[in-house]
This record gives structure tokens, C-alpha cells and sequence, in this order.
């Protein structure tokens, strides 16, 4: 998951255009959101579609889920690749 993870800090900064942050600068367990990479509700909705487009993945309606989802680069990247599995299984 290494790489996947890889992936999306790159899909972060690219789909938010943070040009002053690196990959490398970012945690994959260290807040998204707030006081972590300091992103708010507009770069929230920005980054999830970038998401569903990259992934073709589709999102919950459920804020509180979608929340936890993106609380972090790591725990995006459990769900990415556990959608990816579902659709795998279908």
C-alpha cells in the first residue's frame, strides 16, 4: 500500500495544487484536514472528486463516514483500495 499511498499525496498536491509541499513532507498517518496539511471543506470537495475520478470510485452520501475515509493519507488509501477489492469481487 506504500505505493498507493505514493499516489494520492501526489493526487493531493496536484488536484489542490499545493506547490510549496512535497510528497515527502507528507505524513500518511497526520491529518488531512485542519491542523494537519491545513486544508478545508472547499480542497474536502475538490479532492473527492479528484478521487472518484482517478479511482472511479464512488462516495458515500454519509458525512461522518466520508470524514473518517479522509482523516488521513493512510486511511484514504484503505479506502481506495478496499472499493477496489468490491468492485474486484463483482
Amino acid at each position: 500500500m506504500p505505493e498507493l499511498e505514493a499516489e494520492i499525496k501526489d493526487l493531493i498536491i496536484q488536484s489542490l495544487r499545493l506547490e510549496d509541499i512535497t510528497p515527502a513532507s507528507i505524513d500518511a498517518e497526520a491529518a488531512i484536514f485542519g491542523e494537519g496539511l491545513g486544508l478545508d471543506s472547499i480542497d474536502a470537495l475538490e479532492l473527492g472528486i479528484a478521487v472518484q475520478k482517478k479511482y472511479g470510485i464512488k462516495m458515500s452520501a454519509d458525512a461522518a463516514e466520508n470524514k473518517l475515509h479522509f482523516a488521513s493519507v493512510r486511511n484514504l488509501a484503505r479506502f481506495v483500495e478496499s472499493r477496489r477489492a468490491a468492485t474486484e469481487r463483482t
